[in-house]
């Protein structure tokens, strides 16, 4: 691939991956099925990155090590593993939705900070242990020239594609059978508040009282007179974001924050509500309310605590709420809009990105509603 430079090569790589979807472009079937493992290793997505980026290093500099994706190793054949994946793949990732980390996977506690060739001897602390030991064998087979490095890349890139399109398949499905519904009963409030919970149980679904909330602003906003702020990713600390909560609400019209929104899949406690206050106090306007959302029992002397606070802060009300009661509330209040709450929802979790809410977690919602609204 002489003369191209790396999103180039991405390019190429995705064509010849396109035209040899149904067929594997391997022979070993031990290589092909390591491949086909790291792929869809869906609970560490971060092995397929590394891959990606040492072998695309390889392509634009035939002279690299594979296996020495640091340039604090400091040999002539190492490499910035990191520059290649943020640059080149990040971009390329997310323009074909290809299912691994929307992030650089050189920022994963089992992949920062090392000064040393990732070979086969090497030791990853890291879960799955064979998700990286599939890895590294990779990569030492390209680096010993046992198979070629665009071979590996393009039968990856080929992996990806068809797991993206087995996941668009089974999503399709299951929205054609959503909609096949539409004209028949609506689902009640508490069918919907059932739908909900059962959602929220399922595994991984720390981003989902987020959603829960916001959907209810993003249905009844106009009624209310109130609009809701960009929602921050779900890592963003606040800190870095400057955000009083997960989620913020304005006044139509204006742009102060009058009530903030910070949700917990644990109990809430009274440090969490002194971070809260000491927020509230550094806020450059009047907050009217500060609102805990938990799906965790609320202890009453740490309720008892939060109410203290409306005198102290000159009238912001701090609160803690439970998450299946406010939405309760929420779907019995405007009851006529329950069906507009539920496909808000709908719309916030299918759109969210795959490292804040997994596919598997969008098809779970989608089989949930299926099967409420066939009963």
């Amino acid at each position: 691939m002489k003369n191209m430079n790396p999103a180039d090569i991405l390019k190429n790589i995705q064509k010849h991956a396109e035209k040899s979807l149904a067929t594997s472009l391997l022979e070993g079937v031990a290589t092909r099925e390591s491949i086909d493992y790291i792929c869809r290793c869906t609970s560490n997505r971060s092995g397929v990155r590394l891959i990606m980026a040492c072998l695309l290093a390889k392509l634009d500099k035939p002279d690299v090590d594979p296996r020495k994706p640091y340039t604090e190793i400091g040999s002539d054949d190492c490499f910035s593993g990191r520059s290649y994946d943020e640059q080149y793949l990040t971009a390329f990732i997310h323009a074909n939705r290809l299912p691994v980390n929307a992030t650089t996977a050189f920022l994963t506690p089992t992949l920062r900070n090392i000064n040393q060739p990732l070979t086969t001897g090497r030791e990853l602390i890291g879960r799955p242990r064979e998700l990286y030991n599939n890895a590294l064998k990779i990569l030492e087979d390209v680096a010993l020239q046992r198979i070629p490095a665009n071979v590996v890349l393009t039968e990856i890139v080929r992996v990806l594609i068809t797991i993206r399109n087995e996941q668009d398949a089974r999503m399709d499905s299951l929205l054609r059978s959503i909609k096949h519904g539409e004209g028949s009963l609506p689902l009640s409030s508490e069918d919907i508040v059932t739908l909900i919970k059962q959602h929220l149980a399922c595994k991984h679904a720390s981003r989902l009282p987020v959603l829960v909330v916001a959907a209810a602003y993003q249905a009844a906003g106009e009624k209310l007179a109130e609009y809701i702020r960009p929602l921050h990713g779900h890592n963003a600390a606040d800190l870095q974001t400057g955000a009083l909560g997960d989620i913020e609400l304005c006044l139509a019209g204006e742009n102060k924050t009058v009530t903030a929104y910070e949700m917990k899949m644990k109990q809430v406690t009274r440090d969490d509500i002194d971070h809260a206050v000491n927020k509230i106090a550094k806020a450059s306007c009047q907050v009217d309310n500060y609102l805990f959302v938990t799906t965790d029992r609320i202890d009453p002397m740490v309720a008892e605590y939060a109410a203290s606070f409306y005198e102290k802060t000159s009238g912001t009300e701090v609160a803690i709420i439970d998450c299946i009661d406010f939405i309760r509330h929420f779907l019995h209040l405007f009851h006529r809009i329950r069906t507009d709450y539920l496909n808000a929802y709908q719309g916030l979790v299918l759109n969210e990105p795959d490292s804040s809410v997994s596919q598997a977690l969008k098809e779970a919602f989608l089989a949930l509603r299926k099967e409420a609204e066939s009963d």
